[in-house]
């Protein structure tokens, strides 16, 4: 999965924009042994339809001019006719897209609305400037919180995460997913989960992928081995180019 890298002060200063993960899928998946590549696949949450088995509101924010920080304290009260209040992970932006904060909200198996619902107060409108919703499908909750580190409160301190947003070329959502769905190979990529969700009612992107890595020493790591890989003919950032008609990658540390 692409992934965008802006220059940082960690072991790497300046690196391309959109390498990181689908640069580090080994080209040599021929090779990978069937138990090896079932270990793989588990560091993917929702790889196929069929294990997008729960719905997912995703609230894309840039917050007005002076209110980044007001709007991040708002997230911390749970937004109107959320089911699950406690099945919310607020990413705030470090480097990449224009956006602020991106919510993901779990809403378990089923989504409904009404005209009645109670809005979101005045007073938070005020806060952004401009925003998408997006309802999406996923991996479970469960799954998504191991994926992320979310189980466990020691697994996150200095996480970081890179959340992306693909739109696939007409006719080739099968080919993109397939793509976007490929595990990290870990002899260059040091990704700890994945996870890839599906656009159904909302903004103009198709998939939603979110990449979890341990410490952004990590991450540097893992893109400084998967430069090379990105000129060489066939690679997985080639092949993903090729059925992908435009995406952004962030670079995100989690709300505390």
């Amino acid at each position: 999965m692409t992934r965008t890298i802006r220059s940082f002060t960690v072991a790497v200063a300046s690196l391309c924009v959109a390498t990181l993960v689908h640069a580090q899928t080994s080209s040599t998946t021929t090779t990978t042994t069937t138990s090896s590549s079932t270990g793989a696949k588990s560091m993917v949450g929702g790889a196929t339809n069929a294990a997008r088995t729960d719905i997912y509101h995703v609230h894309v924010v840039h917050a007005a001019s002076g209110k980044a920080a007001e709007l991040g304290e708002s997230f911390k009260t749970p937004a109107p006719g959320n089911p699950a209040p406690d099945h919310t992970v607020v990413f705030r932006h470090q480097y990449g897209d224009s956006w602020d904060y991106t919510v993901v909200a779990h809403y378990g198996t089923k989504f409904t609305i009404e005209a009645a619902e109670q809005q979101v107060p005045d007073s938070q409108r005020a806060l952004s400037d401009s925003h998408t919703d997006t309802i999406c499908n996923g991996p479970s909750w469960a799954e998504f919180s191991r994926l992320m580190g979310l189980d466990d409160s020691k697994k996150s301190p200095n996480a970081v995460y890179v959340v992306s947003f693909y739109r696939a070329n007409p006719g080739q959502r099968p080919a993109a997913e397939k793509s976007l769905s490929e595990p990290p190979d870990p002899a260059m990529d040091k990704a700890t989960g994945q996870i890839l969700m599906q656009h159904l009612e909302g903004a103009n992107w198709h998939y939603m992928g979110i990449v979890r890595y341990n410490s952004w020493q990590d991450l540097a790591t893992s893109q400084e081995k998967s430069v090379a890989m990105t000129s060489k003919p066939n690679s997985p950032w080639s092949q993903m180019r090729a059925v992908v008609a435009n995406h952004t990658d962030t670079l995100c540390d989690l709300l505390p």
